[in-house]
Parts: C-alpha cells; sequence; structure tokens
C-alpha cells in the first residue's frame, strides 16, 4: 500500500553546474503530473513524464528541475566589441552611400541582438543521461516515503476494520432478537386495545411472519461480510488499490444503510451509525492511497 503524499530530492552535477530535483505529490483521484525544467530541455520532458509513470499511478505530482552555476554562465550576454565592430561597418556604408548614419534605439538592440555569446547551459543532448537518472534517484526516494505513509495507513485500516467488524457482529446478534420483540409488542398492543387474541392467531402469525420478512436483513450481512473479507484481501495486495477499494467502501455503505432502514430496532440503529461514522473515516483515509 502507497500513500498518494510524498517527496523526494536528489542533486548531481553536469559539467559546471548543480541540479537539483524535487518530485512531490497530493492526492487526486487520477495521475496529474506537471513538470518544472529550464527552457533549453524541454525536450527531455515526454522521457521524464514516463519515468515518473513507473513509480506513480495517481495523485497530482510535480517534479522541478532547477539547475543553478555561475550567472554569466546560464544566460547568454552581448558582444560589446562585436556589435561595435558591427554598428562601424554600418557608419562606414551609409558614408559611402552618401546617408546621414543616425543610430536609432531600435536599431542598437537589433545589433546588440545579434551579437550575443551563447550561454555554456549544457545542451539537452549533453545532460539527458545525467538529468533522467537524478529523477529516477529522486522518484526512489519519493516512492520510499509514499510507502512508509502507505504502512501508517494500513495499520489504521487494519484498526478500523478491526470495529466495524464487531459493530458488524453486533447486528448480527441482535437482529434475531427483532421479531421476538415486535410479537411481545404487538400482543401487548392487542391487550391493551381490549382485543382477547391468541397467540397462535392466524393473524397474528401473519402479522408477525410479514413484519419479520420486511426487517431480515440475512441478504446484507452476507454481501456485508463478503465486502469485508475482499476489503481485507485488498489491503494486503502490492500494487494501486484506491479505486477498487473506493467501490469496495461505497457498496459496504449500500448495505449498511439498507440495514438501517430495515432493521426497525433501536440496537440495531445505534450500531449503523456507529458503521457509518466509521466508514466515513476509512471513506477519508482512503482517499489518500494510491
Amino acid at each position: 500500500m502507497k500513500s498518494m503524499t510524498g517527496y523526494g530530492r536528489a542533486t548531481s552535477a553536469i559539467e559546471a553546474f548543480s541540479l537539483t530535483v524535487q518530485v512531490s505529490s497530493v492526492n487526486r483521484k487520477t495521475l496529474d503530473l506537471t513538470i518544472g525544467l529550464p527552457e533549453e530541455w524541454e525536450s527531455m520532458e515526454p522521457a521524464i513524464g514516463e519515468l515518473v509513470r513507473k513509480f506513480a499511478t495517481r495523485g497530482k505530482v510535480h517534479v522541478d528541475i532547477e539547475v543553478t552555476g555561475d550567472k554569466s554562465a546560464l544566460e547568454s550576454t552581448w558582444d560589446e566589441a562585436a556589435a561595435a565592430a558591427a554598428l562601424e561597418r554600418l557608419r562606414n556604408f551609409a558614408a559611402a552611400q552618401g546617408v546621414d548614419f543616425i543610430p536609432t534605439p531600435e536599431l542598437l538592440w537589433q545589433v546588440a541582438n545579434s551579437q550575443r555569446r551563447a550561454s555554456s547551459f549544457p545542451s539537452a543532448e549533453i545532460a539527458q543521461a545525467e538529468v533522467l537518472e537524478t529523477v529516477t534517484t529522486a522518484l526512489r526516494s519519493f516512492s520510499a516515503m509514499r510507502a512508509s505513509e502507505g504502512e501508517s495507513l494500513l495499520v489504521d485500516f487494519i484498526k478500523r476494520c478491526t470495529i466495524l467488524h464487531r459493530q458488524v457482529e453486533a447486528v448480527v446478534t441482535r437482529a434475531p432478537q427483532v421479531p421476538m420483540n415486535y410479537r411481545e409488542l404487538l400482543m401487548k398492543r392487542l391487550r391493551d386495545a381490549g382485543l382477547d387474541l391468541d397467540l397462535n392467531d392466524e393473524r397474528v402469525l401473519r402479522e408477525i411472519a410479514l413484519f419479520a420478512d420486511r426487517c431480515d436483513i440475512s441478504e446484507e450481512i452476507t454481501r456485508l461480510r463478503s465486502h469485508f473479507e475482499q476489503f481485507s484481501a485488498l489491503l494486503k495486495f502490492e500494487g494501486e488499490i484506491g479505486r477498487k477499494a473506493e467501490f469496495l467502501l461505497q457498496e459496504i455503505g449500500r448495505e449498511v444503510n439498507t440495514i438501517g432502514s430495515k432493521a426497525n430496532d433501536v440496537t440495531i440503529a445505534r450500531a449503523v451509525i456507529e458503521l457509518k461514522n466509521e466508514l466515513e473515516r476509512v471513506r477519508e483515509q482512503m482517499a489518500n492511497v494510491e
């Protein structure tokens, strides 16, 4: 089991530059990936995305790649001598044509830009192998943290499943008493109303049978136990379990609601409230599981 919350970091060097990769994530129903990297390395984005997908299938994941080093080396700069020489050639050319040469700011900008020194920033071709290796190292750290948090979540789920099982068994123990209690209540109401009917009267037996059928929750209990078994087995599965677990919790919630509406018993109603409260806590935690 892995949490969708995680963080990983790795550093390395490329030529004279320092490379830092940070990977972080929070919960999201699908994989929502964003990658921040220098403009010169944008061609690496598909390869980085492919790497991330080997470590994460769900979550809002952000990969940040930062390069630091000598600022002058990271930025392209004007070659002032070359720009001045180009401007002088333009002046001489204008004089040879008998044209007055008065440079405008726009012309100076164009000439200066045409004579930029290229930065010594590593190209994508040179840097890719090192960048991908550093991203992989950060992803391993990121994955380890998600696995560690997942273990903590697993312990919590096991504890809450125990509570859910206990409440369900309390319902199972109470359920057979409900028709009997109704029979006693029905007879008391008949006596209070002055109707002296025998317990074996066909009308009484029919009413009790109808009530017992309406409040019968044996099918719901059977399905509920099956869902719990599947959920417990799923918690031990290595890999993505979040979507399937959310579906099972939805089905468990449906059965619990049906039991609550059919049982017609205060004690069972209290157990159903506890089941719903605990299920909501499990749902909230499951939203953080990959």
